[in-house]
C-alpha cells in the first residue's frame, strides 16, 4: 500500500488512535516533532495501518520508521475522579502504609489481568495497580501510597 505505515498504538482499542484529528511524530532521523493528520486508517491483523496526509509514497513512509507517536494532552479524554494517565504516575514516590519509601514509578505495563507499576529504588519492584494495593494517589504531593510490604 503506497504511503501506508504501521502504527503502534497504546489506545484501547488500538484503532482508537485513528479518531484523533492530528498526531505528532518525533522523527528518529533528527529527533524533531512534526504534526500529521490521518488521511485514512484501518485495523490490519492485530495492529493498525494508516495513511497520513503528505505521506504519498513508500519513500516518504520509510522516513517515518522508528518515529515516536503522540497526541497533545488537550486531545486526551477527560478522566473521571480517581483515574490517572500513566504519564502522570511516572516519577511519583511510592510509599507503603508504614511510611517506608519503596522507590519511584518508572513505568507501567499491562498484563491482561491488571496493570503493573514498575518501581525502582535499590532494586526493582513490580506492584499490581489494583484497588486492594493502591490506596492513594496524590499528584500534588508526588506520592502513590500502597499496601505493599517493603520485602516483596
Amino acid at each position: 500500500m503506497k504511503g501506508w505505515v504501521k502504527v503502534f498504538s497504546y489506545t484501547t482499542p488500538r484503532e482508537a488512535i485513528l479518531k484523533y484529528r492530528s498526531i505528532r511524530l518525533k522523527l528518529a532521523s533528527d529527533q524533531t516533532w512534526r504534526e500529521f493528520k490521518f488521511a485514512e486508517g484501518q485495523v490490519h491483523g492485530r495492529g493498525v495501518v494508516a495513511r497520513l496526509n503528505d505521506v504519498d509514497d513508500r519513500n516518504a513512509a520509510q522516513l517515518l520508521i522508528g518515529a515516536e507517536l503522540s497526541v497533545t494532552r488537550l486531545q486526551l479524554p477527560k478522566l473521571k475522579r480517581g483515574e490517572y494517565y500513566w504519564a502522570d504516575l511516572e516519577g511519583l514516590k511510592v510509599i507503603n502504609l508504614l511510611g517506608e519509601e519503596l522507590g519511584a514509578v518508572i513505568h507501567l505495563f499491562e498484563t491482561g489481568a491488571n496493570d503493573v507499576m514498575v518501581v525502582q529504588a535499590e532494586r526493582e519492584r513490580l506492584i499490581p495497580y489494583i484497588a486492594q494495593v493502591i490506596r492513594e494517589v496524590d499528584l500534588d504531593g508526588g506520592i502513590v501510597r500502597v499496601d505493599w510490604d517493603k520485602d516483596f
